[in-house]
């Protein structure tokens, strides 16, 4: 009962700016073609953005964003259309991550990020 009241609460602030590390996720439905908004963590990084994937890559949105090719975020209030899907690993060696938050990743437990190319 409490959930669809908080997220429509956090769709409606999450990208506009009041929130350093919120996204507004938006993706179109693999089957239904619905076009949905995930409030998510998400970060600029060079080349694009990258979605810590907390749930894995059996996630609705993750899957409905690799189907569909892209996405839109919001952050601080801009839209930017991304495309070209990839899960990573922070430790790869092609990794846009600096170093330095490559263990705060493995602490944290995030293992895959979801990058998309984009300004």
């Amino acid at each position: 009962m409490f959930t669809p009241v908080l997220n429509r609460l956090v769709t409606r602030i999450a990208g506009n700016g009041t929130s350093r590390f919120n996204v507004l996720l938006r993706h179109r439905g693999r089957r239904s073609g619905r076009t949905y908004a995930t409030p998510v963590v998400g970060m600029r990084v060079p080349g694009g953005f990258a979605i810590p994937m907390a749930f894995g890559e059996g996630a609705d949105w993750y899957r409905n964003i690799v189907a569909a090719g892209g996405a839109t975020i919001r952050q601080h209030g801009t839209e930017h259309q991304l495309t070209d899907p990839a899960a990573i690993d922070p430790d790869s060696a092609t990794s846009p991550f600096p170093g330095w938050q490559r263990p705060v990743f493995r602490a944290l437990g995030i293992r895959r990020f979801l990058f998309l190319k984009g300004s």
